[in-house]
């Protein structure tokens, strides 16, 4: 799949089923779960700060749905992790995963 335009990381939500096993794997706090009323499970993962993806792909090899995708090297310039983004990811695992308040 190719990525698209400027973008690191990207769901497919439609096969997602919001089990929060990326958000969990995400170092840098790239990722967190949004409420989604119409989501089965009352979530849905979100994008929150993709210009801090590193292009692990930890979120895109532990989707047990294949849901999430991350950009090949050559089509995107990823970020370095930083410790903002560590303590980010910590702050997002500490929160059950939700998306931190700005």
């Amino acid at each position: 799949m190719v990525a698209p335009k400027d973008t690191p990381v990207w769901v497919d939500e439609t096969r997602c089923k919001a089990c929060n096993i990326c958000v969990s794997y995400c170092p840098a706090g790239v990722l967190a779960m949004r409420d989604e009323v119409t989501s089965v499970l009352g979530q849905m993962i979100e994008v929150v700060h993709p210009q801090s993806c590193i292009g692990c792909s930890e979120c895109e090899s532990h989707c047990p749905d294949f849901a999430i995708f991350v950009a090949k090297r050559d089509e995107f310039k990823f970020a370095k992790l930083t410790p903002e983004a560590k303590e980010r990811a910590k702050a997002v695992k500490e929160n059950n995963y939700k998306k931190l308040n700005a």
